[in-house]
């Protein structure tokens, strides 16, 4: 194996005052608490007075610093023919090569792989060919400094632990045969997670540098699928790294204009102070879309989803940088970092219903071809995803901060948008409005971070705001381009502003690690923070069918959504589809909420959250029609286990339920003490009514337990109840009957080959079941069917066999109980989830 080629000392590379560059002063150790390397106000300050200058700085502002030393220093890039080492890191590499070997700092680049050498050099020597220098460079110029890179550039197999150890040895031997002093050595882990443990030992027992040298290693998303193997992974990389020797890659914080939100904040302090909080702020959007898909990606995408690939990482990331509070000094890595830490602690527990979900046509369709899956299994995987997030403090208390992300969308654009609140009204009409004047116009700062139609990086103020300060060596103001509109407003209306140099994210991240500014990173803390935010969400939208749009523009407003508290929804409704013919079977991604017919009634089918929610919605709807136009509403509930997530929804997410005028009746009982467990009416007042105001003589338990007896005929439960129902059930017909349907066909507590309760006079009956305990009571056929709606609730895979038999079968009450249930002037509904209905 060739050992590294020695630097080139003493060599100019560059423009004077390139970006990057920094006058260092003599290395300090680490000590706890301080990042190495880290820069600050005191990094330009030479001699005594320098040190004094830091030193100040340090007690003044709290930012402890250390700096770097001046040396060598080795580059290994682990995965150096990988497609993201061939897009964007070789030539971050090159770019930090341009910036620093001139100032007293030598490189070794070494590309690692576990490909062979032979091969791999030649697959290294493919990806180092797109190189390219600044513009302003002279082309000849540009020739030598990329020669000088590729003598430096050495490709290595790192397979075992043994090639750790050789290219550990290799270091050492170079940095002592040309009398250099080691300054660090940086692995950048562009390799999937699986691999990190391995590698991460190696580097531990066999690459550390020695002392007075800093060790950097640099990893690339995702960090994780969730909170515990997020936190399992920073376990295992905390065995063998420092904290400050980790530095986790969200790309996006090397976009500029993410970059400069900070920056702006600060530097226009004056300006924003009272501007930047809930009195001002209507909203904020976070925005990334693509017109791409997940073609040739769907085995990732399938793992991770739109979620997990830019939500949780980098518009969360982008949400922090906005909601956080501005430290004194934002130069300091650590009070940057502690800040942005507070703002993810105050984020607001997401919902289910926080979010909406989507997927373009074709995904499910790619996902069999490319991973090989049968015809016929749909992915339920989102493709795209709305999600509203509430900052709990006091600076931002009821603004909602949209996020929102898609592939195969009407164009290619990222930005923040921050919208302040307009209460001016402009007598004279909009076209004798000074755009430069008006307070009518909307009020926005936008940082755009790319693409559409502006097609570059820029940070947008509308003109009746302020006018912004950036500084002039790095931003310069934008030409008005006639013709072009954002946001519905011509560029005109904004002061404009866009990099004087446009820079590649990973470029501008490679410098930051060289400098040890770890704000522009994701520590462990803040990666587990925002996990425990977003996991939840993940978990309850597992299962979740989303909407299907045709992807680009023909997704016209299918995709719009709007918000109302904390619930977010799609502004359209989903189109019904209908149950197709016999012999097919529908499969859960032709649908979202399948409206169809059962038995010859409406049935409604969704996943098992989507049905509860939307069942929940329509008792609601029907207490407050009966309410408005009766003034009470009498609702039957079933008791065992399926009801109960209804009762928690009906508890925790239906405010405007008019519970005051709500009378509560029991359809069935098991002969228990009431306080049992096994009581429907116990589960109905641990879930329910514990939780709801609903006046006491509304609520009826049945009867079971008079006289220190249990369902005894001669205590006359069942006919006490039935007078009490005649008494105050109008005509005794329930506004609503809920009721579940068992695997052998029972309902209530109406079972088969049982005549009792399935025809005759009696409105409510002691019947025997074949299951413990074996009395019950129940309301009675007959009595059920004289009410205004019935609901029948039908969840798991289990109910799938007599689900469909009783789509078969006529009205057999005698064998199947359930098909008696037909009212004669109210309506019948099925509530179905996935599971029951299709198995």
């Amino acid at each position: 194996m060739p050992s590294p080629v020695p630097v080139e000392k003493g060599t100019e590379l560059g423009p004077p005052g390139q970006a990057g560059g920094k006058e260092m002063l003599p290395f300090q150790p680490w000590r706890p608490g301080v990042a190495a390397g880290a820069e600050g106000p005191g990094a330009r300050c030479p001699g005594v007075w320098g040190m004094l200058t830091v030193t100040m700085c340090v007690v003044f502002l709290g930012c402890p610093q250390a700096q770097e030393l001046q040396g060598h220093v080795s580059v290994i890039l682990l995965g150096a023919t990988g497609d993201l080492a061939k897009k964007y890191l070789w030539q971050g590499l090159f770019q930090l090569f341009l910036d620093e070997a001139g100032k007293g700092h030598s490189f070794s680049f070494h590309g690692a792989a576990l490909t062979a050498p032979k091969q791999g050099q030649e697959l290294m020597a493919k990806a180092l060919e797109s190189l390219s220098c600044p513009r302003d460079m002279a082309p000849s110029r540009c020739a030598e400094l990329q020669a000088q890179f590729l003598r430096l550039s050495r490709y290595r197999q790192l397979k075992t632990a043994e090639d750790y150890q050789a290219l550990g040895r290799d270091i050492e031997a170079q940095v002592q045969q040309e009398g250099l002093r080691e300054a660090g050595r940086m692995f950048y882990f562009s390799v999937p997670p699986f691999a990190y443990a391995d590698i991460a030992r190696n580097i531990n027992s066999s690459c550390r540098p020695g002392p007075g040298a800093w060790l950097r290693v640099v990893l690339e998303k995702p960090f994780g699928h969730d909170h515990l193997s997020a936190q399992q992974l920073a376990t295992e990389l905390g065995s063998f790294f420092q904290e400050e020797e980790m530095y986790r890659v969200d790309h996006y914080l090397g976009k500029q204009a993410v970059a400069q939100i900070l920056p702006f904040r600060d530097q226009n302090r004056r300006a924003l102070d009272s501007l930047w909080n809930r009195h001002h702020v209507e909203r904020v959007e976070i925005i990334m879309k693509e017109t791409v898909d997940a073609e040739g990606r769907t085995s990732f995408y399938e793992e991770y989803g739109v979620i997990r690939d830019t939500l949780q990482n980098h518009l969360t990331e982008i949400l922090t940088l906005v909601a956080m509070e501005l430290p004194a000094n934002v130069s300091c890595s650590e009070a940057v970092l502690r800040h942005k830490l507070q703002a993810f602690r105050a984020l607001r527990r997401l919902q289910r219903g926080s979010a909406v979900v989507g997927q373009y046509q074709t995904y499910s369709e790619q996902v069999r071809r490319e991973l090989r899956k049968p015809a016929g299994s749909p992915s339920l995987t989102p493709t795209f995803a709305g999600v509203l997030v509430h900052v709990d403090n006091l600076r931002w208390e009821g603004v909602p901060f949209i996020l929102m992300s898609g592939k195969a969308l009407d164009e290619r654009v990222g930005y923040v948008r921050v919208l302040f609140k307009n209460q001016a009204f402009c007598a004279q009409s909009e076209k004798h409005w000074a755009p430069a004047q008006s307070r009518c116009l909307p009020r926005q700062i936008i940082f755009y971070i790319g693409h559409g139609e502006l097609g570059h990086p820029a940070v947008l103020v509308s003109r009746n705001l302020f006018r912004p300060f950036l500084p002039a060596q790095s931003w310069r103001e934008v030409e008005d381009r006639p013709g072009l509109q954002l946001f519905g407003r011509p560029l005109s209306d904004f002061y404009a502003f866009s990099p004087v140099k446009e820079r590649d994210a990973y470029s501008i991240l490679l410098s930051h690690i060289f400098h040890a500014r770890k704000e522009s990173f994701v520590p462990t803390e803040h990666l587990l923070a925002s996990w425990v935010f977003w996991t939840p969400l993940l978990e309850s939208l597992a299962r979740e069918v989303p909407r299907l749009y045709p992807g680009g523009a023909d997704s016209g407003r299918l995709l719009d959504f709007e918000f109302s508290g904390s619930h977010l929804s799609f502004s359209l409704g989903q189109p019904e589809q209908l149950v197709p013919g016999p012999g097919s079977t529908p499969r859960p991604s032709d649908f979202q909420v399948l409206g169809a017919k059962y038995r010859e009634s409406p049935l409604i089918s969704a996943w098992p959250d989507e049905l509860i929610s939307k069942l929940a919605s329509d008792i609601e709807a029907a207490a407050v029609q009966a309410v408005r136009r009766v003034g009470t509403f009498h609702l039957a509930l079933s008791g065992g286990s399926s009801p109960i997530a209804l009762f928690q929804q009906l508890a925790s997410g239906h405010y405007g339920f008019p519970w005051a005028h709500t009378h509560l009746w029991l359809v069935d009982e098991r002969c228990v003490p009431l306080s049992d467990p096994e009581s429907n009416f116990q589960g109905l007042q641990a879930h329910l009514l514990q939780h709801v105001r609903v006046p006491y003589y509304n609520i009826h338990p049945m009867p079971v337990n008079l006289h220190q007896r249990l369902c005894a005929e001669e205590d006359r439960g069942a006919q006490a109840y039935a007078s009490e129902i005649s008494a105050l059930v109008t005509n005794c017909s329930f506004d609503l009957v809920l009721l579940g349907m068992g695997t052998d066909g029972h309902t209530a507590s109406l079972f088969p080959q049982s005549p009792t309760g399935l025809d005759g006079e009696q409105l409510v009956v002691l019947t025997e079941s074949p299951s413990r305990p074996h009395q019950r009571m129940s309301l009675s056929l007959p009595l059920i069917n004289r009410a205004k709606k019935v609901a029948v609730l039908v969840m798991g895979r289990t109910k799938r066999d007599i689900t469909l038999l009783v789509s078969r079968v006529g009205r057999e009450p005698k064998k199947w109980p359930i098909s008696g249930v037909l009212p004669t002037s109210g309506q019948l509904v099925w509530y179905m989830d996935y599971e029951a209905f299709l198995g």
